[in-house]
């Protein structure tokens, strides 16, 4: 029993609980359902109350069953509060105002005061509660009796008896045996009782012996018919109607007059209510479980009233939100894949030896000729920037997609002319040609043109035949061919200086990317606001659900799937890429050998061309998904412009059937299946002529097809 009682506790709390969360207001007629539901299954009272219009006799028949006036009783409607009579080993009366004073007198002469109508006919507003305590056997067994004031009177009187009805045991409804059952007696009785699950109720008879003899056995058939139709959830073998004639009983039972009392049917009354009383105080909790499955019912249904629209919402919204995110991080991803690849272009081309095998011979015969800022402009720093700006282009398309950080622009300096010194030369006493002279602005203006030609042809001597380390035969060697070494090793000094440095700011450049090809998707405070009470409400619902279920009261609903949390909430995506790893050059003395330049076969050329494409093709439906979220919807959709004329049915049908698909593919097939046919037989791929002029023209047909397909797609 303590364990049940706990579990009533519990699911009061939960009901109210909920009600809160439904920002319900205090004074609303629900709240208040709630408010006495909860705190009726907790009360260990078993209380009954006496429900009827004004002037039925209620206040009269409870002074019978007392057997004394406890509680005022006038010709005129005078009931203006509801007044709870409890057990007690003397006669008095306490009466709680609103403001929490406390009043409690001995006797009831105090009810005239605070219980009965004023001379307008309304009710004291600043009485909170009326109890009266009173030494009667029956109340001594935690039965309370409840005066309630009457019905169809007055609005304010019907909601103070509609809402405490759901906080009673045993109704006792009294009736009027001269208008028996009028059309808003039985509204009341269903909508006040039986809907709301309160069934137990006895039918009491009043004023019956006002009626001629003939008339009463008239009036006793039509008040079995009037119960029979309202069965109730009494105890088996009980009846649940009776007659007592109120003010007769109570003057008998004043009087002490045994026999008028059972003359009056109270006596029977009284014993059958106490019967009833006994057998329904054994499982009271489970009686009330009935009422409190009505108004949890209201509760889940006004639960999920907030709930199913709210989630749809959130759904709609997360949706929106994990597109947006799946959309940049694969934007991100790509441009990392791109802005990788290009840094490795450019870290492999700044690379010593391949900056010697591609530009030294050019650089050392530039030196020679008096043209190495014509060639470094022209041809070395054109090669540069062509590789920087592929890099740069990355992180500003990092910059246009996620706005974080604005991109810095790659900076490398050249290093300045090489400065070089002259040999002596043979026979010449000139200061400009003694050992250790310095040409600075190009020895092609010291050597003169026969000089220089023998310069750049020795200098091409040297790397036609693989040079090495000769230092020692230099003394052997001829004038030009001194020279032409001198130049070699310069250039590839200064090749050696430009390559360190470059890859050093390289590296730092690339460190800074980080920041730049990154994004942040973050939710709006309303959204998050709304996430946390859908969770409140899904979490209440669930309670209550197991709260109930616990009590074994049955489920119209089953409980919501937890809410996973969304992991794209408020996340900073930094893409991850493998690394440059770029080898440190020192400028040492040791010389490079010069072996032959490779190219690449055709077919890695062809996978770098497509690939560049996608990457930017991709790139760009990306960018339009962003500013346009049915597009991708639209990639799945099939084609929305049918042909017009049987040539274009033909044209359509045959490019088809050039890329081998279905009328019935999506354009994304379209895409995927043109990209590898074209992979497939792109003319760069064959060296045979006949064979390339095949390809070529294959390549032609897929190109019509993908053309004719794309217009009909569009």
């Amino acid at each position: 029993m303590p364990q049940k009682n706990q579990d009533y506790r519990n699911l009061a709390d939960s009901l109210k609980s909920a009600s809160t969360l439904l920002n319900l207001q205090a004074q609303s007629s629900f709240h208040e359902e709630i408010m006495t539901v909860c705190n009726h299954l907790v009360n260990p009272s078993f209380r009954i109350a006496v429900f009827a219009p004004f002037n039925y006799g209620k206040s009269t028949l409870l002074n019978a069953v007392l057997g004394s006036r406890t509680l005022p009783i006038n010709l005129i409607p005078s009931t203006g509060a509801m007044i709870t009579v409890k057990y007690g080993s003397n006669v008095r009366t306490r009466i709680i105002l609103v403001d929490g004073t406390e009043v409690d007198r001995s006797g009831t002469e105090i009810l005239q005061d605070f219980a009965i109508l004023d001379s307008n006919r309304q009710m004291r507003k600043d009485v909170a509660s009326v109890e009266v305590f009173y030494p009667h056997p029956l109340l001594k067994t935690g039965v309370e009796f409840i005066d309630l004031p009457g019905t169809n009177d007055q609005e304010a009187h019907d909601n103070l008896v509609k809402d405490t009805l759901l906080g009673v045991d045993l109704v006792v409804q009294l009736l009027d045996a001269r208008q028996l059952m009028t059309l808003g007696e039985r509204k009341n009785l269903g909508d006040w009782l039986f809907d709301r699950g309160i069934k137990t109720v006895i039918f009491v008879a009043n004023f019956l012996n006002l009626l001629e003899p003939e008339e009463q056995k008239q009036v006793q058939n039509r008040l079995l018919f009037v119960a029979e139709s309202f069965r109730t959830d009494l105890p088996p073998g009980f009846s649940n109607l009776y007659r007592v004639d109120a003010l007769p009983a109570l003057r008998a039972r004043l009087k002490g007059d045994v026999a008028a009392a059972n003359g009056s049917g109270l006596t029977g009354f009284e014993t059958a209510l106490q019967s009833i009383v006994d057998i329904l105080q054994q499982n009271k909790g489970g009686m009330r479980l009935k009422r409190v499955q009505a108004i949890a019912s209201q509760i889940q249904v006004s639960l999920k009233a907030k709930i199913d629209p709210l989630l749809d919402e959130i759904i709609v919204i997360d949706h929106k939100h994990n597109q947006e995110f799946l959309i940049k991080e694969k934007a991100a991803n790509l441009i990392s894949q791109g802005f990788s690849k290009s840094i490795k272009e450019l870290s492999d081309w700044l690379q010593l030896p391949n900056l010697l095998q591609k530009y030294q011979t050019d650089g050392a015969v530039a030196l020679a000729e008096n043209k190495f800022n014509l060639w470094q402009n022209n041809t070395l720093k054109k090669d540069f920037d062509q590789l920087r700006l592929a890099v740069i282009k990355w992180l500003y398309d990092a910059y246009d997609f996620f706005k974080e950080e604005r991109p810095e622009d790659l900076l490398i300096r050249f290093p300045s002319q090489p400065e070089i010194n002259l040999p002596p030369k043979p026979g010449n006493t000139h200061q400009l040609n003694e050992p250790g002279s310095i040409a600075m602005g190009g020895i092609g203006w010291l050597l003169g043109g026969l000089m220089v030609g023998a310069v750049t042809g020795s200098i091409s001597y040297l790397f036609n035949k693989k040079i090495q380390k000769q230092d020692q035969q230099l003394a052997k060697e001829s004038y030009h061919q001194q020279v032409a070494k001198i130049c070699v090793i310069a250039i590839e000094d200064y090749l050696s200086n430009f390559s360190i440095k470059s890859l050093s700011n390289l590296a730092e450049y690339e460190k800074k990317a980080d920041k730049i090809i990154r994004f942040t998707v973050s939710q709006k405070t309303d959204l998050i606001e709304k996430r946390t009470y859908l969770q409140q409400l899904q979490n209440t619902f669930n309670k209550l659900l197991f709260e109930l279920e616990k009590l074994q009261i049955p489920l119209n609903y089953q409980p919501y799937p937890e809410i996973p949390k969304n992991q794209n909430t408020h996340r900073v995506y930094i893409p991850k890429w493998e690394k440059v790893q770029t080898k440190s050059t020192k400028n040492t003395q040791t010389r490079v050998e010069f072996p032959k330049q490779t190219t690449s076969p055709p077919s890695h050329q062809v996978d770098r061309k497509f690939r560049n494409w996608e990457i930017d093709e991709e790139m760009e439906r990306l960018k339009a998904e962003m500013g346009s979220p049915g597009s991708q919807k639209r990639q799945q959709q099939p084609p929305s412009k049918p042909p017009k004329t049987q040539a274009e049915k033909h044209k359509i049908a045959h490019a088809y059937q050039i890329l081998g698909l279905r009328s019935s593919a999506s354009w994304a097939e379209v895409k995927q299946t043109y990209k590898t046919l074209v992979k497939k037989y792109h003319p760069d791929l064959f060296i045979n002529p006949q064979i390339k002029q095949q390809a070529e023209e294959k390549m032609r047909l897929l190109n019509e097809a993908y053309r004719v397909l794309g217009d009909y797609y569009r």
